[in-house]
């Protein structure tokens, strides 16, 4: 048995130091990345008492409830960013990928003390799937918001539609990897190639914005 708040704890401490010998998108990513691992934690804690409540098993709650309620999760403190500071699509960009990879490590991280770290497959498999899996959903949930801004059509129906892109990918690499065999191996691709297609409409959509 792990203690995942005493984890999020302990990576936190340094990260909130830090604050104070950072500026603007150094900041602005590092507070991400803590509300990340947050957003993971409350996550946990919701799928865990839906399992409990409806007696569902590990399967169902990993391909029907969780890619929900982890996107929804993932998706309100970006409204929030965006409705409250008016970013641009860099400073979106910044910070969802804190928000994904504070997620993605902080899951990792319980995954790997709760169930060992002897396996390298193990191991490849929790980065370079289970990580890029979460990278993907960030990416079509925020190029679809900014896409939505970009040609004035940023609606309740374009959020759920940004939204419905995300949950679909997250709850189609869950769907193909819990089973052994050539679904799970494509699910463990997956991730990877999409992510390089991706690549291009996101360099589109900000390649006219210069970085801080």
């Amino acid at each position: 048995m792990i203690y995942s708040e005493n984890i999020l704890i302990c990576i936190a401490i340094p990260l909130l130091i830090a604050l104070v010998f950072t500026k603007r998108s150094t900041r602005r990513f590092i507070i991400s990345f803590i509300l990340g691992m947050l957003v993971c934690l409350i996550a946990a804690y919701i799928s865990g008492f839906i399992k409990v409540v409806l007696d569902a098993s590990h399967d169902d709650i990993a391909v029907f409830y969780s890619p929900l309620i982890e996107e929804i999760l993932k998706l309100l403190p970006l409204l929030f960013y965006m409705f409250i500071f008016y970013p641009h699509d860099n400073e979106i960009f910044i910070m969802a990928l804190g928000l994904c990879l504070g997620f993605a490590t902080f899951e990792n991280c319980c995954y790997i003390l709760s169930a060992g770290a002897s396996s390298m497959a193990y191991v490849l498999i929790r980065g370079m799937a289970v990580g890029v899996m979460h990278l993907v959903c960030i990416l079509l949930l925020v190029l679809g918001l900014c896409s939505a801004r970009f040609f004035k059509v940023f609606t309740l129906a374009s959020v759920i539609g940004s939204l419905s892109l995300s949950v679909t990918f997250h709850g189609l690499y869950n769907l193909l990897v819990s089973n052994q065999g050539i679904s799970s191996y494509l699910g463990y691709f997956l991730p990877l190639v999409t992510a390089g297609l991706l690549y291009i409409p996101y360099r589109k959509l900000t390649g006219n914005r210069s970085e801080e």
